[in-house]
């Protein structure tokens, strides 16, 4: 039966794809370099901070080393931060708490699992009170491999059994929701069930690829997931490494 839902953070929990697309133009002018058109999207959307400064750079010729590439995140988030403090209201997607409360009740963990910094998750959880219904966070600075790779998600699969050994928590037994390509590809390839929502692709993009889409969270009902991960066939995920 389903046990746990992770969240993807950008774009599932808060709606701040404008606020990172200004950082990021902003980052590339610091190193007189330019964002086309597009590219923010199609490089950035659903993959880690870091990857998407790396490979933004790389595309230019730029090389990064470890302790520049650290410089950069850092100021990122501190870009933030800033940009976040100055909201009087956060950008959280209108439904999120009520269906955070559904999941309470139905008795699952929760976990976020996202490419964005811990510092920005932990900034916006904290201050729109959502803190205390996550059971753990997996962000980008905890690993090196991104979406559409399945790390972020085998690992948060791992940790909560380290948390609760007697859960016995198989990625069947998880539903993810992801609002981009890479985000669902890295579902699946753990062996996660996904709910695709329609907060950054039109529904018909999303439908190709997630098992279940939904406009918002209300319309995904947690009684018919469970009953259908229970009888999925068991896959075999790809490999932490």
């Amino acid at each position: 039966m389903l046990k746990a839902v992770f969240f993807n953070f950008n774009g599932v929990i808060i709606n701040d794809e404008a606020i990172h697309e200004k950082i990021i133009d902003r980052l590339m002018l610091d190193e007189n370099l330019q964002l086309k058109r597009g590219e923010f999207r199609e490089v950035c959307l659903g993959r880690s901070d870091r990857t998407c400064i790396v490979e933004l750079l790389k595309r230019r010729g730029r090389y990064l080393t470890d302790i520049y590439l650290d410089r950069l995140l850092a100021g990122k988030s501190s870009a933030y931060k800033a940009e976040i403090d100055t909201l009087q209201k956060l950008p959280i997607y209108t439904d999120l708490a009520e269906f955070a409360a559904k999941i309470r009740v139905a008795g699952l963990k929760m976990a976020v699992v996202s490419g964005a910094m811990r510092s920005d998750i932990e900034l916006v959880l904290d201050r729109a009170g959502l803190a205390a219904d996550f059971e753990l966070i997996v962000a980008g600075d905890d690993l090196t491999a991104s979406k559409p790779e399945p790390d972020s998600y085998l690992l948060a699969v791992e940790l909560l059994n380290k948390k609760y050994p007697d859960f016995d928590l198989q990625p069947i037994e998880c539903l993810a929701l992801e609002d981009t390509f890479a985000g669902i590809e890295a579902a699946k390839k753990a062996g996660i069930q996904v709910a695709g929502v329609t907060h950054t692709y039109p529904f018909h993009m999303i439908q190709r690829q997630a098992n279940w889409t939904v406009d918002y969270f209300a319309d995904l009902e947690l009684d018919r997931v469970s009953e259908l991960c229970s009888i999925a066939p068991q896959s075999a995920p790809a490999k932490n490494t």
